[in-house]
């Protein structure tokens, strides 16, 4: 009996990343032809990896506490 191949394709990716790291998963992310979706906190709104992202999502305050670190804010962008 032969294993079948499941086929999955990749259509948006969040990136739970900020600095350069997100920025270079965004240009693969465009190179594959994928959405990019980032997230930052209120005060990073203007960083490179928001504004080189498809979409940003905000997810809290600038605390990486209240924002990037918390399981909550991550799961609901």
């Amino acid at each position: 009996m032969g294993r079948g191949r499941l086929s999955v394709s990749i259509r948006r990716l969040l990136i739970a990343n900020r600095g350069e790291i997100a920025v270079r998963i965004v240009r693969a992310c465009r190179e594959l032809e994928i959405e990019s979706v980032a997230v930052c906190s209120t005060i990073d709104a203007r960083a490179p990896h928001a504004r080189a992202a498809d979409r940003c999502v905000t997810i809290g305050p600038p605390r990486p506490r209240e924002s990037y670190l918390s399981i909550g804010a991550l799961i609901d962008a």
